[in-house]
């Protein structure tokens, strides 16, 4: 049997120290004091005034070194759950950012596509003239009903803009300085010839050429030739 100091060992464990002031308290047939105050010096009384076998002291310093050692783990664990938690919200906003950022990707892409197809679409629709009765002349009014009926409907605004500019309508319009020649001016004149033999006296030639003209790489449809003549006042 042997005598033990609870004094310093409370200082580094006040599990200890209530497990050791328990234990003697049993040994003793004592009740420790319940003053908080005078906590250390009961302790340090009360240990005093009983033996503690030597494996009960052993006991007693284990599972001090256990709740403690049991404390830190639970802290570690909270610690890392708290980290891996921040990671995946991290994480998620990144991918949420991403998926965003692919769905505004693919739907520029299938814009660009549409507006692709719809001036392929505009380029060959420009439609054969040889279903047009030939006339001596022609009125403003007739021009422009065939117009209607070779340009696409979503390009004729633009065609037509042109066309009020460059000869208002008249498809015998002619430039003496320049040469150019026809509804759409085109110069020289005779560049019209690749789409009809009668293109000095032929509107739906003239409309036919145009609008080929216009929906060349350089402008891709009447649109863009209008938005470049509005830029420059030609074309």
């Amino acid at each position: 049997m042997s005598r033990i100091s609870v004094r310093g060992f409370a200082v580094a464990s006040a599990t200890a120290v209530t497990t050791v002031g328990a234990v003697v308290g049993v040994a003793s047939g004592s009740t420790p004091a319940a003053d908080d105050n005078n906590f250390e010096a009961t302790a340090a009384d009360t240990t005093l005034l009983a033996d503690i076998p030597a494996g009960q002291q052993a006991q007693v310093q284990t599972a001090s070194l256990t709740q403690q050692a049991d404390a830190q783990a639970s802290a570690a664990d909270a610690a890392a759950k708290k980290s891996a938690e921040e990671t995946a919200r991290v994480q998620a906003a990144k991918d949420a950012k991403s998926k965003k950022q692919a769905a505004e990707d693919r739907l520029e892409r299938e814009r660009q596509e549409k507006k692709d197809r719809q001036e392929r679409a505009s380029r060959s629709e420009i439609r054969s003239t040889a279903s047009f009765a030939q006339q001596s002349s022609y009125t403003v009014a007739e021009v422009q009903a065939i117009a209607r009926q070779i340009v696409p409907a979503d390009q004729f605004q633009c065609f037509s803009n042109i066309v009020n500019h460059e000869s208002s309508w008249n498809y015998r319009a002619s430039n003496p300085s320049s040469g150019a020649y026809g509804l759409v001016q085109a110069l020289p004149g005779s560049k019209m010839a690749s789409a009809g033999a009668d293109w000095m006296t032929n509107p739906a030639t003239q409309i036919k050429w145009g609008l080929s003209y216009m929906s060349s790489p350089r402008y891709k449809s009447p649109c863009g030739a209008w938005a470049f003549w509005q830029a420059n006042h030609w074309y």
